[in-house]
């Protein structure tokens, strides 16, 4: 009987050696060359800016370049993409451009460069030079929403108005939340080394179904675009190299010099940050307007576009 059961419990072992090989002989992916990604999703109004440190980011410029600035900064994974909604319904009162943070999207970054959310603020504000941008209004949803408010406390004078939408920046509080799969791999050296050599295609599945208040809207166009990007090359290094939620830095203290008219816009089922930490931020920052919606999650720019949109939109209409 022993015997039987050593016998079987080395064919288990080894039926799971052959799954596991054969599951990451599926899975892994090389890069895809840049030229061949911009062929495929570079716009009409797509453009680059070059930096220094070699980077070479890419935005979409939309509207009359005469009308208010309005600039875009997307989450963690994610690209430009993400605003293609609300730039088509404000192209026609503003100027929006959606910036690519390197890492992101078709946007070049060299190799070893770190996702530090100083640094990035510190970008944008090099981006808005290199445009020669008039004061703006700063949209950030998630990552992005965290660089946004660390550059209205850097550069002031850059910014008309500041919009968080589902911001990162308090530390996480993920008590009786289910993260994602992919989440759970980023916090572990092995699950990070694993998702810069494979297709992560079937975890961004996961994991955007997991943020958004309806999975039905997780189509397999916008999912074959975020794992395109991620092929990018450097894209999966960069990413995973810098876990999310690793720059909780915000405090009442630092909020509070924030002077620039500010709206806090956050899903009421977002998995990744609560509504709390939306409310956080209206209340620590003066003056700060909030607006929480019932029927969305981590992405309301996504899922309620037409809404979100209309409050940001009536929100700048009170803009001196």
């Amino acid at each position: 009987m022993l015997k039987i059961l050593v016998h079987a419990l080395a064919l288990l072992v080894l039926l799971l050696l052959v799954a596991l090989v054969a599951a990451w002989l599926w899975l892994r992916a090389p890069d895809r060359p840049a030229a061949e990604l911009e062929r495929q999703y570079l716009s009409t109004d797509s453009r680059f800016v070059a930096l220094h440190g070699g980077l070479r980011l890419h935005y979409r410029d939309q509207g009359d370049p005469s009308r208010p600035v309005i600039l875009l900064l997307h989450g963690y994974g994610d690209s430009h993409a993400t605003w293609e909604a609300w730039a088509k319904l404000l192209s026609d009162r503003y100027r929006v451009l959606s910036l690519d943070l390197p890492g992101h999207g078709l946007s070049a970054a060299p190799p070893g460069y770190l996702l530090d959310a100083d640094a990035l603020a510190a970008l944008v504000v090099d981006v808005a030079a290199a445009l020669r941008l008039p004061p703006f209004v700063l949209v950030g949803n998630s990552m992005g929403g965290g660089v946004a408010w660390k550059v209205a406390l850097a550069a002031p004078e850059r910014l008309r108005a500041l919009v968080l939408v589902a911001a990162a920046g308090w530390p996480a509080n993920t008590q009786g939340q289910s993260p994602s799969l992919a989440f759970r791999a980023l916090q572990h050296p092995i699950g990070r080394w694993v998702l810069t050599r494979i297709d992560n295609k079937p975890l961004i599945v996961q994991g955007l179904k997991a943020q958004v208040h309806d999975p039905g809207l997780i189509t397999d166009a916008l999912v074959r675009r975020w794992a395109d990007y991620q092929l990018y090359p450097g894209h999966r290094a960069i990413l995973m190299a810098t876990p999310p939620g690793s720059h909780a830095q915000a405090t009442e203290e630092k909020l509070a010099a924030i002077a620039q008219p500010t709206l806090v816009l956050h899903g009421e089922h977002d998995p990744l940050i609560p509504v709390d930490n939306g409310r956080r931020f209206a209340a620590a920052i003066p003056g700060a307007r909030l607006i929480t919606y019932a029927d969305a999650g981590h992405l309301p720019q996504r899922e309620i576009p037409a809404r979100s949109a209309a409050d940001l939109a009536d929100f700048l209409a009170t803009l001196p």
